[in-house]
């Protein structure tokens, strides 16, 4: 027998799920949200659902889904609920619990939707807005704002502030929050910078300008919870069994959860949902809640990933059962990256934030993808680790040799063996892996004209314009990398998972 599919109406029927849905579902639109990603809806939106349960916020989030792989279909069946499964450890106690987030009021496809989304921008209660779409996502692109829609995120969001200026012509009231979570140093002033220069480039009036400069404010912010992508079906089954319906939009989180954003008093009175939770932080300066965790983290994720993938393992909590790479990445975050990370950090709390990372690696409900930790690798690398390397060889000569391993295994992830498609793949075992990164046709072309693997090495790494510098400069680096080039199975000594 198979299960019904969660909906408002299977909530009506059974209330012991949640009682005041339908109240929530009334509550009026105050946010518009560019990206559907799992990240998303397993913070902000979260966030949102949680404040609203508490009668603090009271207002949901307008979805602009903008890019073209999938469609809205399981969104639209279910009206935009969703599950969130919560597991993890707190306090050496288990926490499994599931919240049935009602925050999404609808969700429109931008190459669809476009005018009913610009509608969007006439409503006076809809001052905020959020995105997520990866690091490549805030670029300065050769862009129409007047296209339906514009090509890139920026150019929507351009078009879209455009609209609601000339809606409330230009009112001081109609200013926006605006809060990118990309995981980009500045994030905020950066994607303020490109619409500033699209409303230029596009002559659209020094009254336009001023409002956006001073009615609007574009925070930096930094968001840190562990939201794998899509579900193994295992676990899909066992929590769909447990919960009594299915869900096409389950996602799986870890307990923690911060989203630090850099704001004033005016800020937090317009983002009041962060009254709800703790993990919400206001401050005027989160540099260092963004430098911790986009280098101890996610620089961790980044040059082990790779690694980890190419001993066959598929996830990050299989790499911490497996005792020498618990190792590796142990000693790579806490012996090389966390003393060289590029701001004035207490080396004691570095300590501390790495061990309580570490931790969030073996949490034991969590099934970490490594391969989705893989996409956008190159921008990934450059944005979270090139920078804790400069600093690293600022405080020594000594080359940082888990960091070469790292980053070697980076260079052997992405060699492309079938380009089809538009597509590259990877080839591990005989078996094809999906390579998705901007730069993969790069690399294609870098190792079909490279003499051999340390050839390769030697001319990735000397490329200023992929890392805006030359990385062969520094003391032993290159020979490190090169080492480890030579058979890619045998970075570490490793028996690969059956």
């Amino acid at each position: 027998m198979s299960l019904p599919q969660l909906s408002p109406e299977l909530l009506d029927q059974h209330p012991e799920i949640l009682s005041n849905h339908r109240n929530l579902l009334a509550l009026p639109e105050k946010i518009i949200q560019f990206g559907t990603g799992v990240l998303l809806r397993g913070l902000p939106d979260y966030f949102v659902n949680k404040a609203n349960q508490q009668g603090i916020f009271n207002g949901r989030i307008v979805v602009v889904k903008s890019t073209s792989s999938g469609g809205t279909d399981a969104f639209n069946q279910q009206q935009s609920l969703y599950s969130h499964s919560i597991r993890g450890i707190v306090n050496g106690k288990q926490v499994d619990e599931t919240v049935i987030n009602c925050a999404i009021s609808r969700t429109l496809a931008a190459s669809e939707d476009w005018a009913v989304i610009l509608k969007c921008a006439h409503n006076p209660e809809l001052k905020i807005a959020i995105s997520n779409t990866t690091e490549v996502g805030i670029q300065l692109a050769d862009d129409d704002i007047f296209a339906s829609p514009p090509t890139s995120f920026p150019g929507k969001l351009t078009a879209y502030l455009y609209e609601r200026f000339k809606a409330f012509g230009g009112s001081k009231e109609s200013g926006m929050v605006i809060v990118p979570t990309e995981l980009i140093v500045g994030n905020g002033t950066k994607l303020r910078s490109i619409v500033l220069e699209q409303a230029s480039r596009h002559q659209l009036g020094d009254a336009f300008i001023n409002w956006l400069e001073n009615d609007n404010f574009f925070c930096n912010s930094l968001v840190d919870r562990i939201v794998p992508g899509k579900p193994d079906a295992e676990s899909v089954a066992l929590i769909s069994e447990k919960l009594g319906f299915r869900d096409d939009l389950l996602i799986i989180s870890e307990v923690y959860a911060l989203w630090a954003i850099e704001g004033d008093a005016h800020i937090r009175s317009v983002l009041s949902f962060a009254e709800a939770d703790s993990g919400v932080v206001i401050e005027p300066d989160i540099d260092l809640y963004r430098e911790l965790k986009l280098r101890l983290l996610n620089g961790t994720h980044t040059l082990s990933s790779g690694l980890c993938f190419l001993h066959g393992l598929e996830t990050v909590k299989e790499s911490m059962d497996t005792p020498e790479i618990a190792q590796f990445v142990t000693d790579l975050m806490l012996n090389e990256l966390a003393p060289s990370i590029p701001f004035s950090v207490d080396p004691q709390r570095a300590q501390e934030f790495g061990n309580q990372v570490l931790d969030r690696f073996r949490n034991p409900f969590i099934r970490h993808q490594l391969i989705d930790i893989t996409v956008q690798y190159t921008a990934k690398m450059k944005m979270r680790n090139i920078p804790t390397l400069l600093q690293h060889y600022k405080n020594t000569d000594e080359a940082p040799l888990l960091f070469a391993r790292g980053f070697a295994a980076f260079l052997n992830f992405m060699k492309p063996v079938v380009h089809k498609d538009d597509a590259y793949y990877g080839e591990l075992n005989g078996q094809p892996y999906s390579i998705r990164c901007d730069s993969a046709p790069y690399f294609d072309e870098k190792w079909k004209n490279s003499a051999s693997p340390i050839d390769l090495a030697q001319q990735v790494l000397s490329d200023i314009e992929l890392w805006d510098t030359d990385l062969t400069l520094l003391p032993g680096f290159a020979d490190a990398v090169k080492e480890n080039m030579v058979d890619k199975v045998e970075v570490l000594t490793i028996v690969p998972k059956n």
